[in-house]
């Protein structure tokens, strides 16, 4: 797979051009994704609770280790390595677009198709990850004239008092902009490692040109990404039950709408 992977730049496959939609293709994601959901219940939301269950645990360990100031900044960077987080899901939507039988191993079998080019994936969104936590605590510690504040007081010194808007207004922005960054990268770039023989930087680039040529329904997508899996984790994680699966499930179909089979 991945000398195939490599030799991508002599495929048919690499060749396919980019699909043009319209405003109303995110609902369409959305519905199908929810019609996915419902035709396998099961294992869509036993991959859901997995979600919720490692978010839970990570957020205790950085409790018990005394770093919970981290834990609002880690969940904002939730965004930044969920479309690798559901790389099981786009396998079931695959499976279940193809007719293929369902397993509990979807997201180990899914990386084993392409495994040497979803690492490099995997190494590239941990460095954007672990740079948006320096970044945005480098930036609150800055502009911030006291101690920084526990995970107690962080939402009412900061957020809640109105005294430090300028911190909120900066973290917000940088926020987006790393948020906006990923996503150009990383919209269907999963989703087509696993269903195509590419390297991981044209994927990339082709996640890159189907936004920039959809950038309008593509900006809804996002919005609704944002909507969804943000009342999941505002919801102390429990609502990522069904909003993992849910986009989960969509992403494949916007990958499919995004760029047409050959």
């Amino acid at each position: 797979m991945n000398s195939l992977a490599l030799d991508c730049r002599s495929s048919s496959l690499c060749a396919s051009r980019s699909g043009t939609i319209g405003l109303d293709h995110p609902w369409q994601w959305l519905s199908k994704g929810w019609d996915d959901l419902m035709s396998a219940p099961g294992y869509s939301l036993t991959y859901g609770a997995g979600i919720v269950l490692l978010s839970a645990a990570l957020t205790l360990v950085m409790t018990l280790g005394h770093l919970s100031f981290l834990v609002p900044f880690l969940a904002a960077g939730f965004f930044l390595v969920a479309p690798l987080l559901a790389i099981g899901l786009y396998r079931m939507s695959a499976n279940l677009e193809g007719g293929e039988p369902l397993s509990r191993c979807q997201a180990i079998e899914a990386f084993k198709r392409n495994q040497g080019q979803l690492g490099m994936l995997l190494g590239i969104q941990f460095v954007i990850l672990q740079a948006w936590m320096l970044v945005s605590v480098v930036t609150v510690v800055v502009l911030y004239d006291d101690a920084f504040p526990t995970l107690d007081q962080l939402f009412p010194v900061l957020f809640l008092s109105g005294e430090h808007n300028l911190i909120l207004l900066v973290v917000t922005l940088l926020g987006a902009v790393f948020a906006l960054g990923v996503f150009c990268i990383s919209a269907i770039t999963v989703p087509m490692l696993i269903d195509r023989p590419v390297d991981v930087l044209t994927a990339m680039r082709k996640s890159v040109e189907v936004v920039t040529a959809n950038w309008r329904p593509m900006l809804l997508w996002a919005s609704l990404i944002v909507l969804i899996v943000g009342a999941g984790l505002v919801t102390f994680y429990l609502g990522l039950f069904l909003a993992v699966p849910l986009v989960g499930h969509a992403t494949w179909h916007a990958y499919r709408d995004l760029v047409p089979s050959d």
